[in-house]
Order: structure tokens, then sequence, then C-alpha cells
């Protein structure tokens, strides 16, 4: 009795190209706002720059998301944490 199930050609089924198959493309890495324009000054009071970074659920967008660099990234956290204590943003959405 066979272990496997082989096909017509006498591979074993299941097994082809891997990962190789279900690459992505590859995209150009989108550079921060923050690092590029450095008039816009993060602030936890500046609601209308914050909700760039919010989903509509109230969830912070991901780095590899919003291109933010690794810093702008733990400020844009901190400043809607910061926010959301002082109730300048809701914690989540108000739908059901």
């Amino acid at each position: 009795m066979r272990r496997f199930r082989e096909e017509k050609d006498g591979k074993e089924k299941g097994k082809g190209k891997g990962k190789a198959a279900k690459r992505r493309p590859v995209t150009r890495r989108r550079a921060c706002r923050l690092c590029a324009d450095t008039k816009l000054i993060l602030d936890y009071k500046d609601l209308r720059l914050l909700q760039q970074f919010i989903s509509e659920r109230g969830r912070i967008i991901p780095r590899r998301v919003s291109g933010n660099c690794a810093y702008h990234q733990r400020t844009v956290g901190l400043a809607v944490k910061r926010a959301r204590l002082l109730a300048l943003l809701p914690f989540t959405s108000m739908q059901h």
C-alpha cells in the first residue's frame, strides 16, 4: 500500500513550487510623510492629522500600511493614546 497518493507523472501530490509561487510583486517602499514634510508637527491636540493614522474602527493603522518610519510610528501611537485618554479621540467606533 502506498503512503502518498501519486499523480500520473509519478510526483507526490501537493508538492510543487512552494513559497516561490506565492510571492507578492515588489513595490516601492512608501516614504514617511512626517520625515518628508518638516512643517508637520505631530501633537495629540491635532486631531485632523491623527485621524489619518486611525482606521474607521478606531485602531491605529500599522506602520507597513501608513508608511511611517519607526520613530514617527511610535510618536503617532503615543499621541493617539494621549488623545484617547483626554477624550479627544474615541477608543472604538460607535457602530454596533
